[in-house]
């Protein structure tokens, strides 16, 4: 993965830094064995210590010892200036300035390296160094410091940037299927109630009416391929529907199941994904008046009020629970309520929402509109979604 090896690079880089800085205490060793010995024990506990609080850096975390391990830097690093002549502090003050910034809070880690390099400036300037050399040796704190900083965080930057682009194609995963369950609901479901009942009416006709009972199986094999159709968009996502073309099948299917059907659509040019979610009011519509109701008349119209296009499918046979999908999708979420309920959310009617009512909510919203549905008080159901048109749209 990226950040493993961003992780891997900054280590190593860090790693070497820490060592070329150390290394050069092991110049003690000219002056006798005993300072040599002395000098690269503090080297192996600086390396050691430091790379145990960076490597807790770059996992985006803190040493499990955490305060202990930076104190441990801090007395590893100058304790030897009361040990070893000339003061070893200057080559592993760096270290410890980028420990400081990483683990601390940075105006806490900024006054830390400040005071290391006041401390440093202040030792080299009255010892035995020459201005320049005292120069580089403060100058290099903070450079350091900076540096071993910007390692770490490009490292938790690049784990966190890798996280985010794994969550978004998980969303986008979930979000893909979630419009394949929606639009297979929505789409099918009128499909499979227009075969089950051209089926169940050949077969009643099979006997008495055999031209009538075939014609009502081809028909049931042209649906049947529809549904097919249907599938295959869903597959590639191209689910362009027109209106008036679903009104038309809508009445054809109502009229053949015995219901009375009354269309009347304004003359009104729509954005393609306003009429996307009023074709899709109208199957699902349909669907449901098919399943659930009792109905004898349906009536489907379209008017233009203020900037938005009005949809109402109404039936004079209500079911005892009209706005409740008798097939709710187990996912979906309950919302309790009566009456008329808006796209915010919820269903339609009484009782928990359907699936498919469901999914209309979240089409109109889409489409800057609303949908709710409500009885009547004749008995009779009212599905109504109104969606978003441009005034220059209007024909």
């Amino acid at each position: 993965m990226v950040s493993s090896s961003a992780r891997r690079l900054s280590s190593a880089l860090i790693t070497a830094v820490s060592c070329a800085y150390t290394v050069i205490a092991l110049v003690y060793f000219l002056q006798g064995p005993l300072y040599g010995v002395l000098a690269l024990v503090v080297f192996l506990v600086v390396v050691g210590v430091h790379y145990l609080n960076m490597r807790a850096g770059l996992r985006g975390g803190r040493p499990p010892a955490f305060p202990l391990t930076v104190l441990l830097q801090v007395v590893a690093t100058y304790l030897p200036d009361f040990l070893l002549p000339g003061g070893m502090s200057a080559l592993t003050t760096p270290l410890l300035a980028g420990t400081l910034l990483v683990h601390l809070p940075l105006r806490w880690g900024g006054a830390g390296v400040g005071l290391i390099m006041l401390y440093e400036g202040t030792q080299l300037w009255f010892g035995p160094h020459a201005a320049h050399l005292t120069l580089f040796y403060v100058v290099t704190v903070p450079t350091t410091g900076t540096m071993i900083y910007a390692l770490v965080r490009f490292t938790r930057v690049t784990a966190e940037l890798e996280q985010a682009r794994a969550e978004l194609a998980d969303a986008a995963v979930l979000k893909e299927r979630v419009r394949i369950s929606r639009d297979l609901h929505d789409g099918l479901g009128r499909s499979l109630t227009a075969i089950a009942l051209k089926g169940d009416l050949a077969g009643r006709l099979i006997d008495r009416d055999p031209g009538t009972a075939r014609a009502e199986v081809g028909e049931l094999v042209q649906v049947a391929r529809e549904a097919a159709q249907d599938v295959r968009q869903v597959a590639r996502d191209y689910r362009a529907m027109s209106l008036a073309g679903e009104v038309d099948r809508a009445v054809a299917l109502l009229e053949s199941s015995g219901v009375s059907v009354q269309a009347h659509l304004a003359d009104v040019t729509l954005p393609t994904r306003s009429e996307e979610a009023l074709a899709w009011a109208v199957r699902e519509g349909v669907t449901n008046v098919l399943r659930h109701s009792r109905a004898t008349t349906c009536t489907i119209t379209t008017s233009l009020q203020e900037g938005a296009v009005r949809l109402e499918l109404a039936n004079d046979g209500a079911p005892p629970d009209s706005g409740t999908d008798p097939d709710p999708d187990p996912d979906s979420s309950p919302a309790s309520g009566a009456g008329s309920v808006s796209s915010a959310g919820a269903g339609f009617g009484t009782g928990a929402p359907g699936a498919g009512l469901v999914s209309l909510a979240e089409r109109a919203a889409q489409a800057g509109g609303t949908a709710t549905g409500s009885r009547t008080g004749q008995g009779g159901f009212v599905l109504a979604m109104e969606v978003a048109v441009r005034r220059e749209a209007v024909s």
